[in-house]
């Protein structure tokens, strides 16, 4: 399972010795485990690395049990580095030799399914859940008042006068309001823990637009979606709509967010497009949101001296004079300069894409 810290620890990591990076499909619902073993054997034989090459092949004769979706392993043999990280989520396979880890199909994954945060309630208290790259990381429950429909008081002494006193509300009522104020606190303690990035709501039509309107105003602004769903349904159940609406509104806001980049590039103000500008926004750190369709590489250069990133040949950095380096993708360097400050990966899918879009481009923070 990949967690944040293994996130980190292959950003920071940058080897004097070439790293083989391998990302494997291993989804039962598109193969089985003898046909993966062969593409595994396919992608690794030209690779001029057979140390890396057999230490990953060991792994999957000895260690992978084939019952998670995809594997991604990264391997340093002179510097004793090896990561393998099985997944729930499926990966298109490729291979990649770098001087660090490629995490470009990590960003991906991060961006398609990262950080789901899951209430499913009713009147009586929620069910709460953390899907984190289609595993459950942490589930928690809140368990409010019984409710019961009972009268507060009783009938008026008064002649001619019929049912409760002036100004009393039905007991019940009371009942779901406290127990549904306990929940969206509860809700939004779990969800800031676990570093939820949208949110999603299950229950009936009337529970949900209550919990909804006492959750606070940053939860409500990461809704990303509300589904019918039974107290009592499994979690498999809750993590498969989960997916299905997360989806859904994940394509819809890359939609526009590409039209708002675009449209920003466009008037010079907030956004750009093409892979130098982007480039350049990177090193400058006024990348908000790094935009790039997914499979996108591109050769450039890096400076020597502070890292400059560039897609065309230059003698001398602008920034601070040192000379370059070619390298086999400045894409994933930029994805990694973004990832390393802490600033978004979108990658968009096919047919997500623009026309005027040129592949990589950016949200920029001034």
């Amino acid at each position: 399972m990949l967690t944040e810290r293994d996130l980190q620890e292959l950003l920071d990591y940058q080897a004097k010795h070439p790293v083989l990076s391998l990302y494997l499909n291993t989804d039962p619902s598109d193969g089985n485990a003898d046909a993966y073993r062969l593409r595994l054997r396919t992608m690794l034989k030209d690779i001029q690395l057979p140390n890396d090459a057999e230490a990953i092949e060991q792994y999957f004769s000895r260690e992978y049990d084939w019952s998670g979706r995809s594997v991604a392993v990264f391997s340093c043999h002179p510097e004793t580095f090896f990561r393998a990280y099985p997944m729930a989520v499926p990966v298109r396979s490729r291979v990649r030799v770098n001087d660090r880890p490629h995490v470009k199909a990590l960003a991906d994954m991060l961006d398609s399914f990262g950080g789901y945060g899951v209430a499913v309630v009713d009147k009586q208290g929620a069910r709460l859940f953390y899907f984190h790259l289609g595993e459950m990381r942490e589930q928690e429950g809140v368990l409010g008042e019984t409710v019961r429909r009972t009268k507060r008081g009783g009938a008026s002494a008064m002649p001619g006068r019929r049912g409760g006193t002036a100004g009393r509300t039905d007991y019940a009522d009371e009942v779901v309001e406290r127990n549904m104020k306990d929940s969206a606190e509860f809700a939004a303690n779990f969800f800031a823990e676990n570093k939820v990035r949208r949110v999603l709501i299950g229950g009936t039509e009337d529970n949900v637009a209550q919990f909804r309107s006492l959750l606070p105003k940053t939860w409500q602004s990461l809704i990303v979606g509300t589904f019918p769903m039974s107290m009592t349904a499994s979690q498999s159940e809750v993590l498969e709509r989960a997916m299905e609406i997360g989806g859904a509104a994940e394509r819809r806001r890359e939609t526009l967010l590409v039209e708002a980049m675009i449209t920003g590039a466009a008037k010079g103000r907030g956004g750009l497009t093409g892979l130098d500008e982007t480039l350049r926004a990177v090193h400058e750190g006024r990348v908000q949101s790094l935009v790039i369709e997914e499979g996108f590489r591109a050769p450039g250069y890096r400076c020597q001296g502070c890292g400059y990133l560039t897609a065309h040949e230059t003698q001398k950095c602008p920034f601070c004079g040192a000379a370059f380096d070619h390298i086999p993708d400045a894409v994933e360097m930029a994805v990694h300069d973004v990832m390393q400050h802490g600033s978004d990966i979108e990658v968009l899918q096919a047919g997500q894409s623009n026309k005027d879009f040129g592949k990589i481009g950016a949200i920029l923070r001034y």
